[in-house]
């Protein structure tokens, strides 16, 4: 059985107990946090940092989440709007004229967060991810692939650019400056968007699912999940992209982000506690709960598949959260005052990746016993 490391209260043995059952499945390292009332019951941690298997992961080995960045980026954005400088309900271009063009004087800042824009592919190169300017200007001029707000597609790569220069024009910050400055550092939490070079020895890589190379992409091109429905024109983006110190260094606020379990929990407990976490106010209860205001509700031309959309956040129920290509997944649950994060460098194909359920299952079957 994997070798387990961390520490995790008796009543959620089913979690670390899982994640050593991936790990024997042959998964190469992976880490899980779960947060109740904003305090860890489970910080685990097993396996590899490494493809080769040789160096082993550490309490502070970070990866590459993927899409689970988004939910840091909607959390800057929240914070934003719950300080009364920016109107989900404003057209984009207050903010941001020159995304006005090509028939954008309509976009909301609310269709942004919730992939509801019209602008869901990315059709540049992929080098001009790493150049901020050179990226928002190729958005701003793009026309909507449909009336924005009346449905929604996945912004897989998008959505980070557009949220994040309206933040930038707003506060004169990046995102990974913001989210740092005000997210991140108040609460202690190990999570980059943009990562300095002096955190690449903790970075564990991302491996392609088994039986593929460094050229794997998901499904669908630039996608996390598989998108039969989908436009051809995204360009692709593949694991060794995502593995490029390029990459690390850029802000690419939809993807790029890195952190470990315990960072990712910890900054989406507070969407789960009302906006204060450790004496640690960053947002309102009121300010928390616009999150979990519904946007969209049907099926995602993107994904192919039916979605419900908060104000940044998938909705699943009681619960908002989202998943990230490759098996990272972020779970808040605000009624249960609950936060499970699951973060992995081993990838799977999507369709048969139920690594985060099983997790979420698991730290749920522990709250009924801590509850009782």
């Amino acid at each position: 059985m994997a070798d387990i490391q961390g520490s995790y209260d008796e009543l959620f043995t089913a979690v670390p107990a899982t994640l050593a059952g991936l790990i024997d499945d042959g998964d190469v390292g992976g880490a899980v946090a779960v947060f109740v009332d904003g305090e860890p019951v489970v910080d685990v941690w097993a396996g590899f940092a490494d493809a080769g298997r040789t160096r082993a992961w550490e309490r502070d080995t970070i990866v590459n989440v993927f899409s689970v960045t988004k939910t840091m980026t909607a959390l800057c954005a929240l914070v934003l709007i719950d300080r009364g400088r920016l109107d989900p309900d404003a057209p984009v271009a207050r903010y941001w004229p020159e995304f006005a063009a090509a028939g954008k004087r309509h976009v909301l800042v609310r269709h942004l967060l919730s992939h509801t824009a019209g602008l869901p592919d990315w059709e540049g190169p992929v080098e001009e991810l790493y150049d901020w300017t050179a990226a928002t200007a190729r958005l701003a001029g793009q026309a909507p692939q449909w009336e924005p707000g009346t449905a929604a597609g996945y912004h897989s790569l998008t959505q980070g650019f557009l949220v994040g220069e309206v933040l930038r024009r707003i506060t004169g910050r990046s995102v990974g400056e913001f989210f740092a400055a005000e997210v991140a550092g108040p609460l202690g939490a190990d999570f980059h968007i943009g990562l300095g070079l002096e955190h690449d020895p903790r970075v564990a890589p991302t491996v392609p699912p088994p039986g593929k190379d460094e050229d794997y992409t998901a499904s669908a091109p630039g996608r996390d999940t598989p998108a039969p429905t989908a436009p051809t024109a995204a360009t692709p983006i593949r694991v060794r992209d995502g593995n490029s110190l390029a990459w690390r260094r850029a802000q690419i606020p939809a993807a790029s982000g890195y952190g470990n379990a315990r960072s990712v929990a910890l900054v989406q407990s507070l969407l789960a506690c009302g906006g204060t976490v450790g004496g640690v106010r960053v947002l309102s209860p009121e300010g928390c709960a616009r999150a979990r205001e519904l946007q969209f509700d049907g099926v995602d031309r993107v994904l192919g598949m039916p979605t419900r959309y908060g104000l940044g956040y998938g909705l699943f129920g009681s619960a908002l959260g989202w998943g990230g290509w490759g098996g990272a997944l972020v779970w808040a649950d605000p009624d249960e005052r609950l936060a499970i994060a699951y973060v992995t460098n081993q990838m799977r194909e999507p369709a048969a990746d139920n690594r985060g359920i099983e997790l979420i299952m698991a730290a749920q079957d522990g709250l009924k016993g801590l509850r009782a």
